[in-house]
C-alpha cells in the first residue's frame, strides 16, 4: 500500500468510528456479503462484536457466525432489528418480501435502513416498511481487506447525521460513491457489484493458462496475482488512460502484440459487454420482481 492510500486509510477509519460511536447494528440476512461486511467493520475497529447483531433463519449458520466473528446472533429478524441503531438488510432478492411483511411498522423513526438487496428500491422498501429514512447501497466483496467499492443513494428524509454515518460505514470498507439519481446503483451492481466475480474469473484463466505452459500451480498463482494487482496500482496512481498504458506494454509484432490480436480476435471486449449488460438486465427483472408485489 502507497504512503498516500495508508494515511487515507487511516482518516477514512478515524471519521469512521467517530461516527460510529456507541451505534449498534442489526444485519439481516447472514450471507456472504453480510460477513464480508461485519469482518471489515470489526477488523477496522469500528465497532465491537457486542455491538453488532445478525439474523439468519438457519441456526446453524447463526451459530456459526457468533463462532467466527464473536458477535451475537439469532434466528429472529425482529429481535435483530430491536436491537439496533442502523438495521442492514442483506438478504437475496428473492427472500426479501416475506422479510419485509416481518418487519413492516417494527422499524422506529430514529433508526437508520440500509437496503445492500439487489434490485429493491429504496421506494418499495420506504413503502412496506412505513418508514421514510431508506438508504440504497450495493458493496462488494473486496470491503472484506479495506478495498471495496461501495455505491449507494439515500431518500430525502435521511439525515445529514445518517449521511456521516453511511459516509463512514463504507469509506472505511474501501471507497465509497454517493449518487442522487437511484438508477445508477442498479448500473453499479453490474459493474462494481459483480466485478471481483469477472476479475476472479480472469484470474483464474490466467492460472490455469500458466499451468498449461508448465509451472506449477502456487508459481502460475503468484505470477499471476502480482501481475494483477501492479497492473491495477499503476492504472490507479496513472493519469495515463488504460489504452496507453497497454501501448506501452505492446511492441511491434511482439509477444504481446501476438497475445492481444488472439484476444481482439475472441471479442473479448464484446463479452465483456454483453457480460455486464446481462447482469444489468437481471437486475431490472429482479427488481420488477421484488416492487410489483
Amino acid at each position: 500500500m502507497h504512503l498516500q492510500d495508508l494515511d487515507e486509510q487511516v482518516a477514512h477509519e478515524q471519521e469512521a468510528r467517530a461516527a460510529l460511536t456507541n451505534q449498534k447494528l442489526a444485519f439481516i440476512g447472514g450471507g456472504v456479503m453480510a460477513e464480508v461486511m461485519i469482518s471489515g467493520v470489526l477488523e477496522r475497529n469500528l465497532a465491537q462484536p457486542e455491538a453488532i447483531i445478525v439474523s439468519h433463519p438457519r441456526s446453524r449458520r447463526a451459530t456459526e457466525l457468533t463462532d467466527k466473528l464473536g458477535i451475537k446472533s439469532t434466528t429472529s429478524n425482529l429481535e435483530a432489528a430491536s436491537q439496533a441503531d442502523i438495521v442492514i438488510l442483506c438478504v437475496k432478492p428473492q427472500r426479501l418480501n416475506p422479510v419485509l411483511k416481518e418487519l413492516a411498522g417494527q422499524i422506529t423513526p430514529g433508526q437508520l435502513l440500509i437496503s445492500i438487496v439487489t434490485g429493491a428500491t429504496t421506494e418499495t422498501i420506504g413503502k412496506r416498511l412505513n418508514h421514510p429514512a431508506v438508504v440504497r447501497a450495493m458493496p462488494n466483496t473486496p470491503s472484506r481487506v479495506g478495498y471495496g467499492m461501495s455505491v449507494w443513494t439515500t431518500t430525502p428524509a435521511v439525515t445529514d447525521v445518517q449521511r456521516s454515518q453511511v459516509r463512514a460505514l463504507f469509506s472505511a470498507l474501501g471507497k465509497e460513491m454517493w449518487f442522487e439519481e437511484e438508477r445508477f446503483i442498479d448500473m453499479a451492481t453490474a459493474v462494481s457489484g459483480s466485478g471481483p466475480a469477472y476479475v476472479f474469473l480472469v484470474m483464474e484463466a490466467l492460472i490455469d493458462a500458466a499451468v498449461h505452459l508448465g509451472f506449477s500451480r502456487q508459481d502460475a498463482r503468484e505470477l499471476v496475482t502480482q501481475t494483477l494487482l501492479g497492473s491495477v496500482l499503476l492504472a490507479k496512481d496513472s493519469p495515463t488512460h488504460p489504452a496507453e498504458l497497454r501501448n506501452m506494454v505492446t511492441s511491434p509484432n511482439g509477444t504481446t502484440a501476438e497475445a492481444l490480436y488472439e484476444l481482439e480476435k475472441g471479442a473479448v471486449r464484446t463479452v465483456f459487454s454483453k457480460a455486464v449488460y446481462a447482469a444489468y438486465q437481471k437486475t431490472a427483472t429482479l427488481s420488477k420482481m421484488i416492487n410489483k408485489e
